[in-house]
Formats: C-alpha cells, structure tokens, sequence
C-alpha cells in the first residue's frame, strides 16, 4: 500500500510540476504575443506617418522650390531655348 501511495505521490508531484511549467511558457508566450502587437500597432503609425511626409515632400510646388532654390532651375522659355533642326544636325555626320 505505502508503495502505491508513494508512486501516486510522485504522479501527483509530477503532474503538477507539468502544469506550473506549462502555465508559464502559457503566461511567456502570452506576453511575447502582447509585445508583437504593441510593435507592430507603433510599426504600422510610424509607416502611416511616413507616407504622410513622403507625399507632404512630393508636392509639385515643393519639388519645383527645390530645384529652383538648390538646382539653381528656371522654367523654360523661348528666350533660352535652343531648337535642333534634325536636317541639319545629319548633314553634320
């Protein structure tokens, strides 16, 4: 009797370590999965918040003021404009 008391002792002990052991990598992976999506909730604001700069800087008024400030551009006009006669520019060969 004292023999299967004791190997039900160790069952019981046993089972019970199981059970502690398997709540915890429950509460780990848990907590793992929570990080995952706060990360990914600030992933997807930073990605939103990007775009929004990236089409706030693609503005034609935006690229025209910088090419004309760090290009040094103008618009094109007939006074600085050169035509290409393709006749011309054949006989040259």
């Amino acid at each position: 009797m004292t023999r299967l008391n004791l190997l039900l002792l160790a069952a019981l002990v046993g089972s019970c370590v199981y059970l502690v052991q398997v709540a915890y990598e429950g509460r780990k992976l848990y907590s793992a999965l929570d990080r995952a999506r706060t990360e990914q909730a600030l992933l997807e604001r930073d990605f939103k918040r990007l775009q929004a700069e990236r089409e706030a800087q693609a503005t034609s008024s935006r690229v025209e003021k910088t090419a004309r400030e760090k290009l040094a551009m103008h618009t094109a006009t007939p006074a600085v404009t050169f035509y290409v006669d393709a006749a011309a520019s054949e006989a040259q060969r």
